[in-house]
């Protein structure tokens, strides 16, 4: 009888736990160990330690949490010797795990574990695309395998000989055809502010939708329900800010965000996967984003694409407005608000949201399941 394939999964943030908890449902004959969140957990994982240790983005943000991710890295190296899986699996969080599979590589009992068949694979390819280039070739040094959501991202990464498979946008299969907010009848107007994942995002942001809220109310734009979608890393903080805030919004579990996102009227997010979710929904939006001023700086010398949100560099065009940086603030998120209350306006925005449905997904199967062979087949 052939033993049970052992596998090893991380993930770094709430999107990779959604993706990882339907691999694994994918695989109910295979023994998961590793890294998760409140869905992979649900699905039978024991995390190693609390996913949230390591949903940090940026390069001061990093430095402030450098001992906490020095300690996880080290006890994640120590569990994949002592546990010895046939497959690393990592979803996104790619700092974290290079760090890890460095590690193990100089390890005398890491090298016998590669020598016996150890692999690497890693989902998500970076947007090699849009900036840094060069990570292209290092992902080919550090990895054995590659799931890129998009068919045009491929090329990057074969030429330097890793192999790498499109498997479609994770999302777009539980989301195109079954949630749609246009199909949605109620008059009651939804508007969804989403800051984020990350304590850093949800810090910076949730200040600018409180002032626009308040603006909002104080402008004559009445009659709306404000809804924070939460996530389990940064509920305790939103909670306790919002309960100051003079409109206080309703605050819902992220498991019911899709619900929320099918009513919702109009959408202040972060940049991130939210914006690709509520672009698949048609939902019109605003999208925020504001980091340390530092990595701002940084990012800004390395970047080569126009736009951040993955709708707009799919189309190649500013569907949703994107308040970066500096403007990210609250009356400039006002004027943008006051734009998409417009019919024409919106109505414009939703068939270009329609248009890119077929840019999301693949035809021979969902990423889940085609990650699952992929893991299979290492």
């Amino acid at each position: 009888m052939q033993n049970k394939q052992t596998v090893f999964i991380i993930a770094g943030e709430v999107s990779g736990d959604v993706l990882g908890a339907r691999i694994m449902e994918q695989m109910p004959d295979v023994r998961f160990v590793g890294i998760g969140g409140e869905n992979m957990c649900a699905a039978g994982l024991k995390s190693l330690f609390p996913m949230g240790d390591l949903a940090v983005m940026g390069a001061v943000e990093v430095l402030a949490h450098a001992r906490t991710l020095t300690r996880r890295i080290r006890e994640t190296v120590n569990a994949i010797l002592e546990i010895k899986p046939d497959v690393v699996v990592s979803i996104d969080a790619p700092g974290f795990v290079k760090s890890v599979i460095k590690q193990i590589r100089k390890l005398p009992a890491g090298q016998e574990l590669i020598k016996n068949g150890l692999k690497f694979h890693h989902v998500v390819a970076p947007q090699v695309w849009a900036w840094r280039p060069g990570r292209a070739k290092k992902y080919a040094r550090t990895f054995d395998k590659l799931y890129a959501f998009f068919d045009f991202e491929v090329p990057y990464f074969t030429k330097y000989g890793l192999d790498t498979v499109a498997v479609g946008h994770p999302i777009a299969d539980g989301i195109i055809g079954k949630y749609d907010a246009t199909k949605n009848k109620s008059d009651e107007k939804i508007i969804t502010l989403v800051p984020g994942s990350r304590m850093s995002e949800v810090k910076r942001l949730l200040p600018i939708m409180r002032d626009m809220v308040d603006m909002l109310t104080r402008n004559g734009f009445l009659g709306y329900k404000f809804v924070i979608p939460t996530v389990e890393t940064t509920v305790d903080y939103v909670r306790d800010q919002t309960s100051r805030w003079p409109v206080k919004p309703t605050l819902v579990p992220s498991n019911q965000r899709y619900d929320v996102y099918s009513k919702t009227y109009i959408a202040i997010v972060a940049s991130g996967t939210v914006s690709a979710e509520l672009a698949m929904m048609h939902v019109p939006t605003i999208v925020l984003y504001k980091m340390n001023p530092i990595t701002t700086w940084l990012v800004r010398q390395m970047i080569r694409v126009k736009w951040v949100s993955l709708v707009n560099i799919l189309l190649n065009r500013g569907v949703y407005p994107e308040l970066l940086g500096p403007a990210a603030r609250a009356d400039s998120a006002l004027d943008a608000f006051g734009q998409l209350t417009i019919p024409s306006v919106r109505e414009k925005m939703i068939a270009e949201l329609k248009s890119a449905d077929t840019l999301w997904r693949r035809s021979n199967g969902a990423p889940a399941t085609l990650i699952a062979d992929g893991i299979r087949n290492k």
